[in-house]
């Protein structure tokens, strides 16, 4: 599990003597040994405990010992030395593509550049293309390889990656000879976003798999190639390492590329325990030394003596503990639901009529469809009167009639104003078969203000359903000050359900709180807040943050059949 760790610090270490001018027999040696680590077959602690380090084809004498100082205290002195002798700012250059140590020293005797911002103005005012071995072009490539960087200091919506993944998994599945292929890190878990996306994958012709990925049409730079891995930028921002590995250690590196840097801690502990060294390539019993391979992850939790830990789970927040005691949730999965509890239509601010929506519904396999156009306050959204509202419910009744679909629920997204009142009367809340309450404006407010608006609406008779309890937007609006543990409490005492809105850019609930609302007894509603048929396929994306949240299928309500949620109504 050290052997990319360590193979980057050597990389780092002889990056930093390039830039410090060093002896290029030297600069070479660290990467040569850093290529070596990083190809290594075996646990790299497993090399170092045979006292074999300097075996390594590569790794001399003198950086072995630095190899085995980090193994035995998690320091290396002499990189730590280096990275005190270098500015910060030179060190930042050195993680922009395409910008090596040699420019970096270039530009910073030259021109006194030692940070990325001067970087970017001696770009800008073109005084990078009067340097020896520059010019126009590569000021020009300079320029965009900092405006690169700087896009990519934040990570993308896990809705952005997801298309992009597909994409790419589709294209490489065409090429003859790939066997297995699967999308790993944080993505595979489900994070709500993601850094660099991981693809691992076996093949007969690695090398012909390698070159077919660099050449994707939306590759825009090859920051790396060899004969089993590639890295490339695609989509300006997005960095894509494919591995293609052993078919004999598919399931181990699945397993360790997969599953948090705290999970593979924790269930390397557990190894260890149980007589096992576990690494990403196999797995070893250190009383003989003998080699275990497996080609499917499952069995490498199986070996251990531990149950299957679903992907979503591998954040090390008692996952481990929770398999080895034989109490892992039975995860709710997308087969579950049978209906979406949260959808506008074209009576407010949605692009579907009620058989447009019912006709998307019923591909899904969906029972039912809740309509949950918004209120007059929300007048930007199209919210409808009073009549406007009856007129639709009246409208719902005839289809139902018809039996055309599944069943329609006449419902609204009824806006809770500033003081806590609903947006409509009882009178026509007690017409409608779902309640969902939301905030929509106010955002300002203190928490206490903020609670006790959400609170008041859950104490409502009527009230159903809290739609995205925070009201945060992803990267575009902070959630307002809120106090989920006591609106969570208050939706305990109340019946009140909870909704995780399953649209990209909320996500709220988040996977925390769902589980915090599963462990007080809170039902959840994942639903999409569909303005158009198409966006009834969101749904995945809030299944994935249930699954997240250890919610199973009884914790869910649009997983019960409709009589039963009729019943849950109160209906």
């Amino acid at each position: 599990m050290k052997n990319k760790e360590i193979a980057e610090l050597l990389y780092d270490m002889g990056e930093l003597l390039e830039l410090k001018g060093e002896n290029r027999f030297k600069i070479i040696a660290y990467g040569k040994a850093a290529r070596a680590v990083e190809s290594l077959q075996e646990d790299v602690e497993a090399v170092w405990q045979r006292e074999e380090l300097d075996r390594i084809p590569g790794v001399g004498r003198a950086i072995a010992e630095k190899i085995a100082e980090y193994l035995q205290t998690g320091r290396m002195r002499a990189y730590d030395d280096l990275v005190s002798e270098t500015p910060a700012g030179q060190r930042e250059l050195l993680q922009v593509a395409g910008i090596g140590p040699k420019t970096v020293a270039l530009i910073h005797e030259k021109l006194g550049v030692s940070t990325l911002d001067e970087l970017e103005a001696a770009a800008r005012q073109h005084r990078i293309r009067r340097l020896p071995r520059m010019g126009p072009t590569r000021e020009a490539n300079i320029l965009r390889a900092v405006e690169r960087y700087r896009k990519r200091s934040s990570r993308i919506p896990l809705s952005i990656a997801a298309p992009l993944v597909e994409e790419i998994v589709s294209y490489l599945r065409r090429i003859d000879g790939l066997d297995n292929i699967t999308p790993a890190g944080s993505f595979r878990r489900g994070r709500e976003t993601v850094g660099d996306i991981d693809i691992l994958a076996t093949s007969s012709r690695p090398q012909e798999v390698i070159a077919s990925f660099v050449r994707m049409p939306m590759v825009e730079e090859v920051l790396g190639k060899g004969p089993t891995k590639a890295s490339v930028i695609v989509r300006e921002t997005v960095q894509v390492d494919l591995r293609i590995v052993e078919p004999r250690s598919y399931g181990t590196v699945v397993q360790y590329f997969t599953g948090s840097k705290e999970h593979n801690v924790k269930l390397r502990g557990i190894a260890l325990q149980r007589g096992y060294s576990l690494s990403e390539y196999s797995l070893k019993r250190t009383s003989t030394g003998e080699e275990l391979y497996f080609d499917r992850e499952e069995d490498v939790y199986a070996a251990i003596g531990i149950p299957y830990i679903p992907p979503e789970l591998r954040e090390d927040r008692g996952e481990v503990e929770a398999a080895m005691a034989g109490r892992l949730p039975h995860l709710v999965e997308q087969a579950d639901i049978l209906g979406d509890l949260h959808v506008h239509s074209s009576w407010s601010d949605g692009r579907g009529s009620i058989e447009d929506l019912a006709l998307a519904a019923g591909d899904l396999g969906y029972h039912y469809l809740a309509l949950c156009d918004h209120s007059p306050s929300v007048g930007i959204a199209g919210g409808l009167s009073e009549e406007r509202l009856q007129e639709k419910m009246a409208a719902i009744d005839r289809f139902n009639e018809a039996g055309e679909g599944p069943t329609i629920l006449k419902g609204t997204e009824v806006d809770i104003r500033a003081d806590g009142t609903l947006d409509y009367p009882d009178s026509l809340l007690e017409k409608c078969d779902l309640v969902v309450a939301a905030i929509h404006m106010g955002f300002s407010q203190k928490e206490r203000d903020i609670n006790g608006r959400l609170i008041a609406a859950m104490e409502n008779e009527h009230v159903d359903v809290i739609a995205h309890p925070t009201g945060r937007l992803i990267g575009r609006r902070e959630a307002y000050q809120v106090d989920l543990q006591a609106v969570l409490e208050a939706a305990a005492r109340t019946g009140t359900i909870m909704e995780i809105n399953s649209h990209p850019s909320r996500l709220d609930l988040d996977d925390l709180w769902s589980r915090k609302a599963k462990e007080l007894g809170v039902d959840i509603a994942i639903n999409t807040d569909s303005h158009s048929p198409d966006q009834l396929r969101l749904m995945s994306f809030g299944v994935t943050v249930a699954r997240r949240g250890w919610l199973e299928p009884q914790n869910v309500v649009n997983t019960l059949t409709l009589p039963s949620l009729l019943d849950r109504l109160g209906l």
